[in-house]
């Protein structure tokens, strides 16, 4: 399908992707000049009009994402029997071929990606947008760094990798959630489950559930519980460990609840490697398996010694039955002194300090200033004093040391008391929005709700669209101190050539425009419009010959019977308006006429003005006037050439609307 154009808009380059269900193909868009990428849906879809509903509607529920770190769709069309969908161009790679390329990344690097997701996730979830296909496959990392989900709600490839539930594709198999095994209920926590297993592969090169079939893996995510990744890379530290085994959680109530939470516990892991993610060590029961009844050794030793002795069968079954007595009673002992035993300790631990309380304090308070709060609560902890903290902005106590304590040193306190200590939160700093892939002026509005100083720089881009942020410097999710310059690079489009217009004076209109297709140009307005006939020359353009413009610039053309001299410069506007009587000019006669602005419209700062006139001696047209002119400067007076006899015939249009038409006297 390379070289096809659809919607007379979309120009199909070369194919760069596919899947089950649609093939990608490299774009051009001819209106707005940029590179897109088309999704094609296969043939062998465009007949079944539920599927095809369903493409569209889900297409056009996408689009109304608008967030960084998702693939823009710009457009849903049909064009005889193709379904396609237009989106955003990314110029990079898949995260699986980056995963295949690198193995296991860098755990900072991969909380950096998860981020991304995670923030595109959120997005979607408030829009009411459930994925349900996260994978490797569906994220795409452009060169510079930046993580893009796409395929939201459209890309389910149908493949034996797929599980198919009443003809609706549900996830792919290597990372879908239990629920989406069994068939059940999909939220957006089933979302978050399979970003936890694609943090998993990207942490450890490997994903946690693979089989022989796709249905052994089904059976994995329900009934499995997988090697915990910091088993197979030892580098990867306690906190991501925990939170990606919080997010595989095959209970829904045990995982992640919303992207936020996620979200908020991923920035956490980057800031404090070993942090404590809460809900990580909740036990899960996985489903009960039914298995084979096994048979007892009394049934064994049975069957083995039945010789034809009754008695002593007899015998032996009454000894076995006196050692399974003897066990109870054993097992029965047991079971009471332990009983007994933890009576005894509940008994020390709560009710005798209950009853002989102590009444007198005997924890004495310390000078806890410029001490690290951590340490502090901690050791409070073990005389059963509660430390609470209040954190406050302070330029020169560095971040976590203790301030000032409310309660006196000397003072005593009972154990279960509490003390409140003023925090250092370090110097003030705001973190740098996200606003990559946003229009200038909301970048630049969040920018200033920030606390922050925008700065716009302009910079050329082939994938990035025109006016839309390409980065920040410094970098999105940096901590800097309030009313610092923060440089946002704008996209101006792809960078153009230079080229030289070319002169175009003389030439009819069709050696025009075939000069100007030649040089990269494009034809701009035709003047007078509607009236340009085919021996009619060009006799003005702009931009001028041999003038340096950006390619494909439009190029503008006046057309004239006959070319005017030097002297007859009709489109000087005299500096104020006259009587209306005829003058000799030289060799040649005058008549002004007086040009006024019709009260029943409105005109712009600048009015179009065109003149022409035709003596009936000599049946040739010039053109008088054609040119701008400021709208405070109406009514004007403008001399018009009149012939030897006769009369002459003079039209006058105002921004291409038809103002005035008379014929003057030649005398």
């Amino acid at each position: 399908m390379e070289g096809q154009i659809l919607g007379n808009r979309y120009k199909l380059l070369e194919r760069i992707g596919g899947g089950g269900m649609a093939v990608v193909y490299k774009a051009k868009c001819l209106l707005l000049n940029r590179f897109v990428a088309v999704k094609i849906l296969r043939s062998e879809f465009t007949d079944d009009e539920e599927f095809v509903k369903r493409f569209r509607v889900e297409a056009q529920a996408a689009a109304s994402l608008n967030h960084a770190n998702i693939v823009s769709i710009y457009d849903v069309g049909r064009q005889d029997d193709i379904q396609y969908i237009v989106m955003e161009y990314i110029d990079g790679i898949t995260l699986k071929e980056y995963i295949s390329q690198k193995g296991a990344l860098p755990w900072k690097e991969a909380v950096g990606i998860a981020i991304q997701i995670c923030s595109a996730l959120e997005h979607a979830h408030r829009n009411f947008i459930v994925h349900r296909d996260i994978k490797p496959h569906n994220i795409m990392i452009t060169k510079d760094g930046i993580a893009k989900v796409t395929d939201f709600g459209i890309a389910r490839a149908v493949t034996s990798a797929t599980i198919t539930m009443v003809g609706s594709t549900i996830g792919s198999v290597h990372y879908f959630s239990p629920e989406q095994a069994r068939g059940g209920f999909i939220d957006e926590k089933s979302d978050l489950y399979s970003l936890g297993i694609t943090i998993y592969e990207m942490v450890t090169g490997t994903v946690p559930f693979d089989g022989e079939s796709p249905v052994a893996i089904a059976l994995k995510h329900i009934q499995e519980k997988p090697e915990k990744p910091i088993d197979i890379n030892p580098k990867i530290p306690k906190g991501l460990n925990d939170l990606i085994i919080k997010a595989m959680k095959k209970d829904q109530n045990l995982r992640y609840q919303t992207a936020s939470e996620m979200l908020a516990d991923l920035q956490r892991v980057l800031a404090d490697p070993d942090a404590k993610i809460n809900g990580s060590n909740a036990v899960e029961e996985l489903p009960t398996k039914k298995m084979q009844a096994v048979s007892t050794g009394i049934d064994i030793i049975e069957e083995n010694i039945d010789d034809g002795d009754g008695e002593y069968m007899e015998e032996d079954e009454t000894a076995t039955r006196k050692k399974r007595d003897w066990l109870s009673i054993i097992l029965g002992i047991a079971s009471g002194l332990v009983i007994m035993a933890l009576v005894v300790y509940l008994g020390i631990k709560l009710v005798i300090p209950m009853i002989t309380a102590d009444d007198t304090a005997s924890f004495v308070v310390e000078d806890y200033t410029n001490r690290e709060f951590d340490e502090v609560k901690e050791l409070l902890s073990r005389h059963d004093i509660i430390a609470v903290d209040d954190r406050v902005f302070n330029e020169d106590v560095r971040k976590g040391l203790i301030i000032s304590q409310d309660i006196a040193v000397g003072n005593t306190l009972k154990p279960g008391s509490t003390i409140s200590f003023t925090v250092s939160d370090g110097p003030h700093v705001v973190e740098i929005p996200d606003i990559r892939g946003q229009e200038q002026r909301i970048a630049e509005v969040e920018i200033t709700n920030a606390g922050l100083v925008p700065e716009i720089v302009k910079e050329n881009s082939e994938t990035v669209g025109k006016d839309l942020v390409i980065r920040t410097e410094p970098e999105a999710f940096e901590m800097v101190r309030p009313d610092t310059v923060v440089k946002i690079y704008v996209s101006a489009g792809p960078k153009l050539e230079q080229v030289v217009v070319p002169d175009l004076i003389g030439m009819t209109r069709a050696e025009a425009e075939n000069a100007i297709l030649m040089n990269n140009l494009t034809i701009g307005k035709l003047l007078p419009e509607g009236i340009v006939s085919d021996v009619a020359k060009v006799i003005k353009q702009y931009p001028l010959p041999n003038e340096k413009v950006d390619e494909y610039t439009a190029v503008e053309l006046t057309f004239g019977i006959e070319e005017p001299s030097d002297d007859e410069t009709g489109g000087k506007v005299p500096s104020g308006p006259d009587d209306g009587g005829s003058q000799q000019t030289g060799t040649a006669k005058t008549k002004n006429i007086m040009i006024t602005l019709n009260p029943g419209r409105t005109y712009d700062e600048e009015v179009l003005v065109y003149v022409e006139s035709t003596p009936s001696d000599t049946n040739v047209r010039r053109i008088e006037m054609n040119q701008y002119v400021r709208r405070d400067l109406f009514p004007i007076s403008l001399p018009i050439t009149l012939g030897e006899t006769g009369t002459t015939h003079v039209i006058v249009y105002l921004d291409n609307e038809l103002a005035l038409e008379t014929d003057i006297p030649n005398q």
